[in-house]
């Protein structure tokens, strides 16, 4: 099943835009997703099981980097968003 996931980082530190940069550049990293960087939000595009690992382990690695961030995130099952 396909999956479009919405997310966006509030990074909770004053010089927040290279974190939310590298958080991108992260997200890029990944192969087997389609990615659409929007001003305001990321949509990640992929498999279900995918898209899921991809927005877990991403958000891990962001703590692992000690970037203290809210994320917020929309998921839309069997939806191509882009």
């Amino acid at each position: 099943m396909k999956l479009s996931a919405e997310i966006t980082m509030y990074p909770l530190q004053d010089k927040y835009l290279p974190i939310i940069e590298n958080f991108i550049d992260h997200l890029k990293s990944y192969n087997d997703i389609s990615l659409k960087v929007f001003p305001t939000c990321t949509v990640i595009i992929g498999n279900f099981d995918v898209v899921m690992q991809v927005v877990s382990s991403s958000i891990k690695w962001s703590a692992d980097n000690r970037d203290k961030a809210v994320f917020i995130a929309k998921f839309l099952p069997n939806y191509e968003a882009i």
